[in-house]
């Protein structure tokens, strides 16, 4: 049988009554989990997986494995929808993979232009969606081959690269991205190590034995630092509410965000199927990526809607593609998919490469059903852009309030800890400072997701090499990603000289 006649019979489960409704509760209750910081997709679909168990209590195993696998999927990619939301309005990132979307999509919202920016982003994730089913449709087996020629060395440079590329986050100065990159590499290192079981920097306070909660620094820096920036820039003055403006783009932020939306759409599928990357990865290179193909690169940060459409298409993509290595291989890509894989074995299915004989109606189930949960997405987010875009018409002296009461509920639900509170208000007093000397937060909050998996893969690259740090210049596409990393800090370097010189001979 074709690919096209198993997506059929896929469709004739998916499109069952009890199937239907549960991908609209699993794409609503996903939005929802990503607008709201601290909760993620990876808590969202672990809340729910005792519940699908209720649910599905009355039906065959093969088709309650379906019908459950069919709601947290769609919990998963709704976060994805979702997560734009209070990263465009509220300079909040609702999950990790958002985090870009603060750096032009609020930017926008400031200018008036929420429901643009709201509208792109909602287009972009349902085009990227379906982009990345029909891909994972006709590509799973040839890709997840291509997917197990990565080993740690070739992972350990790959993250490289993606650090040495941030410098192009940087504002003007590639040395403040590059120590705000290594800071975050610094603050991965804390806690307890892994490996050799030594605590590293907690200085004997039991709340830093597990590191750094991801979410607290992120929302900390971008979401509080925007607080104190309003208290302390205007205090005591009376600030304009801001006006939302048009909500559906216009054609020339259509013409502007098509290529971003392919671009993005084509890289996060490719950098979904890399076990460990990611959605949040593949948003930052899809950033860098839209900068460096720009004429006009100083628009970013200002409200570029290239860099809203670029990351909000390729973490949708990302999501769609974590999904070949955990169908294919049985190899989960993220936290996320490793829930997921949980839920499977649950229901006595096991990932891999039998799954799509040995199950077909879970597997091809579930691939027809992510285009309907995408469908459904983009009727159920269109209409209620005017609604979200309403948001940001909050004046000042409510809409302060009400970051907080978001920011503080989300990290506390996290880890239920007063600590994690404590260290949100002194990441908002350093990021409202950082921002204001230009040092960017971006390649901060990267270094700091990057930062245990570059060690991870180093440390495993050396343990099948006996120590031998050669193994990441003998590996090709190491070297590849090695030589690449090196010439995207020597490049601006070079031309900035030349630039120089050129500036020196006019002078003479």
């Amino acid at each position: 049988m074709s690919a096209i006649q198993y997506l059929a019979d896929g469709f004739l489960i998916a499109l069952q009554w009890h199937n239907v409704i549960y991908a609209f509760i699993g794409v609503l209750i996903g939005t929802a989990v990503g607008v709201l910081p601290g909760i993620g997709p990876m808590s969202g679909v672990a809340l729910l997986m005792p519940v699908t168990a209720s649910l599905t209590s009355g039906l065959e195993p093969e088709h309650a494995a379906a019908s459950a696998l069919i709601l947290l999927a769609g919990v998963y990619y709704g976060a994805m929808y979702g997560g734009s939301t209070t990263s465009i309005l509220l300079n909040t990132p609702g999950e990790s993979s958002s985090v870009v979307t603060t750096l032009d999509g609020y930017q926008m919202a400031k200018q008036g232009r929420a429901g643009a920016a709201l509208s792109i982003a909602a287009i972009g994730s349902f085009i990227a969606g379906l982009f990345a089913l029909v891909a994972l449709v006709f590509l799973a087996q040839p890709l997840s081959d291509l997917a197990l020629q990565f080993g740690p060395a070739e992972y350990f440079s790959l993250m490289l690269l993606g650090l040495c590329a941030v410098s192009g986050l940087g504002g003007k100065s590639m040395t403040k991205a590059l120590i705000m990159t290594v800071t975050g590499l610094l603050l991965a290192t804390i806690g307890i190590d892994n490996v050799s079981g030594v605590a590293r920097f907690t200085y004997e306070i039991p709340n830093l034995y597990q590191g750094l909660e991801f979410l607290t620094i992120a929302v900390g820096l971008f979401a509080l630092g925007e607080v104190f920036k309003s208290i302390m820039e205007n205090d005591n003055s009376s600030t304009p509410v801001i006006k939302v403006g048009r909500i559906l783009p216009t054609a020339q932020d259509l013409k502007q965000s098509a290529a971003p939306i392919a671009r993005g759409s084509i890289l996060g599928f490719f950098v979904g199927l890399l076990p460990g990357a990611g959605a949040t990865l593949a948003s930052f290179f899809s950033y860098i990526l839209e900068k460096k193909w720009s004429k006009t690169p100083d628009r970013f940060g200002k409200g570029a809607i290239e860099g809203v459409a670029g990351p909000e298409s390729s973490n949708n993509a990302a999501s769609g593609g974590a999904m070949v290595p955990l169908l294919t291989l049985g190899i989960p890509g993220s936290g996320t998919t490793a829930i997921l894989m949980g839920a499977l074995l649950m229901y006595n299915v096991q990932p891999g490469p039998l799954l799509f004989s040995d199950h077909p109606q879970v597997a091809w189930g579930l691939i027809a059903s992510m285009f309907i949960g995408n469908v459904m997405l983009l009727v159920l987010n269109m209409p209620l852009v005017k609604v979200f875009a309403k948001i940001i018409e909050t004046p000042p002296h409510f809409l302060i309030p009400l970051i907080i009461a978001i920011s503080v509920f989300g990290v506390y639900a996290v880890q239920i800890t007063t600590f994690d509170l404590v260290l949100l208000v002194l990441c908002g007093i350093l990021g409202y400072y950082l921002s204001k000397n230009d040092f960017p937060l971006a390649p901060l909050v990267l270094g700091l997701v990057l930062g245990p998996m570059i060690e991870n893969n180093m440390r495993r690259a050396l343990t099948t090499s006996n120590g031998d740090f050669m193994i990441f210049l003998t590996k090709p596409l190491s070297l590849i990603f090695l030589a690449c990393a090196l010439l995207w800090l020597i490049i601006p370097l070079i031309l900035k000289w030349r630039g120089k010189q050129v500036v020196i001979n006019e002078e003479a």
